[in-house]
């Protein structure tokens, strides 16, 4: 079983900055592919940002571009999102997610496991 601890939420006003962490655990967790995703009320779940965990390659949806940068410290099985330039279209629940190995990135399906999900309000 893999288990994903994100952390690091919160309020902001427009123009601020957050750092999310997601902290992966568990016998069975292989470093595959992580990413974060995020759900606004009443939207379907979107991805925002990916990190491939051996090679380090990144991909990001085009609304973050550079605003948001993911990257992980494999010492730490953790992966961060450090969000600057908030909006208030950013406020969401966000998730990490564990890529099940193959398929698209962006596609919510071909992940295996979720963490719990962090709130973030950016207010205007």
């Amino acid at each position: 079983q893999v288990k994903l601890v994100e952390s690091g939420g919160g309020s902001v006003q427009a123009g601020g900055s957050l750092r999310l962490s997601c902290t992966a655990s568990g016998s069975t967790f292989s470093r595959n592919y992580m990413a974060w995703f995020r759900q606004a009320p009443g939207k379907e779940r979107e991805f925002v940002a990916g990190i491939d965990w051996i090679g380090g390659s990144t991909t990001y949806a085009d609304s973050v571009k550079g605003r948001f940068t993911v990257s992980r410290d494999n010492d730490k099985n953790t992966v961060y999102l450090q969000m600057n330039s908030l909006k208030p279209e950013d406020t969401a629940v966000y998730y990490c997610g564990a890529h099940k190995g193959s398929g698209r990135v962006t596609y919510t399906g071909n992940y295996n496991y979720w963490g719990q999900g962090t709130q973030v309000t950016v207010s205007s």
